[in-house]
């Protein structure tokens, strides 16, 4: 799986648990860092920690695993690293105060929308 796809399969997943505002950024020609985040935003813990928790299970099943993870404490912001596709999974405060979709205003800006 490209990174590109890799950004996409989890962008869905988040939408099966009801995230809002899912963006994909494409960081490829800005940044070595990574070639993607996907951000998107949870109402609660709860909504955050099943976001978070599908993700990992969903690519495990695809073997693809996570290489770092953070945020599991507070459950205000939740980043799991893919290496190539970082993901943010923010309580939408969290997500306003940090603004990532600002700093890297740069990046070309996938909006995903749920499709059913």
């Amino acid at each position: 799986m490209t990174s590109q796809e890799l950004a996409h399969y989890i962008a869905n997943l988040t939408l099966d648990k009801k995230a809002e505002d899912v963006l994909i950024l494409d960081l490829g020609d800005i940044t070595t860092l990574t070639d993607y985040f996907v951000i998107c935003s949870a109402q609660s813990d709860v909504q955050v920690k099943a976001i978070s928790d599908m993700i990992i299970e969903k690519t495990k099943e695809q073997n693809i695993k996570v290489w770092h993870s953070e945020g599991f404490q507070s459950l205000n912001w939740v980043l799991l690293d893919f290496v190539d596709v970082v993901v943010h999974i923010f309580k939408p405060d969290i997500r306003n105060y940090y603004g990532l979709e600002k700093l890297w205003g740069d990046a070309n800006i996938i909006e995903v929308k749920d499709e059913h």
